[in-house]
């Protein structure tokens, strides 16, 4: 049987395909390239360039191959631009997503993971935060993204379908072995943008919102890495293979890092001191996320690898290293 990956070009996507392939699994990749990139995608993967809202494209993919379950990563992820285009983020990640779990009851694949986020929280009343804390998201993106959830939910109760959704936390970092990475030029994160600036190639790094209630003023965040979350999507396929039931669940390592601890171990990482100018806050934001990650553990058996915040920066850090000398 064939795990089918969305957005397997893409940064998370692509570590999730690695992982897969080193765990013995057949994989397709179905991805756009809008953000993503072909050289991302192992070797060892079948890749199909297409859109998941593609009705035509997914019965073909779904008729010509014998699919038993589908990791969905194909979406959009930068919350301001949710905010000033929302749109389409209830294109690209609702409606296509809806496009995509009706062709899996169509063509009865019976099993589906779900990238979600922690922005489903909105700005929490407590940290950590529990997946049965209230959903009220601040930005389009966490909307987008709660809307698929229900609807996995209400595909659930309805067909021979089930479903895990993940609710990411801050993820950062690169695959340890330097084969994949964020490679996005315009992505957002933290660290990678915090790397630029330690590689020159940005002239200073900007600090959203200094007057959060939070320790230092700034946004915490609880930062996990790629290739563990990766991890968890693994075990998850597992949990439902073996007939495991829906469920909903937090990735992260349950601790947080506020945005000035996070600058100081790329300068720590780097050895370099760059320019950090102070900014107003962005729409969207939430002052603090931290995950409590107790479920993903005990029904999953989910053990962190790599929670440590030096390594997480340390794998980003070369990664964009290794893209400046590329460029």
């Amino acid at each position: 049987m064939t795990v089918l990956v969305t957005g397997g070009a893409g940064y998370i996507g692509s570590h999730m395909v690695l992982e897969l392939l080193g765990a013995g699994e057949k994989v397709v990749v179905l991805d756009n390239l809008t953000t993503g990139f072909r050289d991302a995608v192992a070797g060892a993967a079948e890749f199909i360039k297409g859109d998941v809202g593609d009705e035509a494209t997914l019965d073909k993919l779904f008729t010509d191959r014998e699919i038993d379950a589908v990791i969905h990563f194909a979406g959009s992820i930068i919350v301001p631009e949710s905010v000033s285009d929302p749109l389409k983020y209830y294109r690209n990640n609702t409606a296509n997503s809806r496009t995509l779990i009706e062709a899996c009851v169509r063509h009865g694949v019976k099993r589906f993971i779900f990238s979600s986020t922690a922005a489903v929280y909105g700005d929490p009343e407590y940290v950590p935060i529990g997946e049965d804390a209230p959903l009220a998201p601040l930005s389009p993106y966490g909307t987008s993204k709660w809307m698929t959830e229900m609807m996995l939910r209400d595909v659930a109760a309805a067909h021979d379908f089930s479903y895990v959704a993940l609710r990411y936390f801050n993820v950062a970092g690169a695959d340890p072995e330097g084969r994949t990475g964020q490679s996005t030029a315009n992505a957002t994160h933290l660290i990678k943008v915090a790397s630029q600036a330690a590689l020159g190639l940005r002239d200073a790094l900007s600090v959203f919102g200094t007057d959060y209630d939070t320790p230092d003023g700034t946004g915490l965040r609880d930062y996990i890495h790629v290739t563990d979350l990766a991890k968890a999507h693994r075990l998850a396929l597992g949990w439902l293979r073996d007939g495991g039931e829906s469920q909903v669940m937090n990735c992260g390592y349950g601790h947080g890092f506020s945005v000035f601890e996070v600058i100081e171990a790329v300068k720590r990482v780097s050895g370099v001191d760059f320019e950090v100018k102070i900014e107003g806050r962005r729409a969207g934001d939430s002052p603090k996320v931290v995950a409590k990650a107790d479920k993903v553990k005990s029904l999953l058996g989910w053990t962190p690898d790599y929670d440590d915040l030096d390594t997480i920066v340390t794998h980003a850090y070369a990664w964009e290293k290794r893209l400046s000398q590329k460029a």
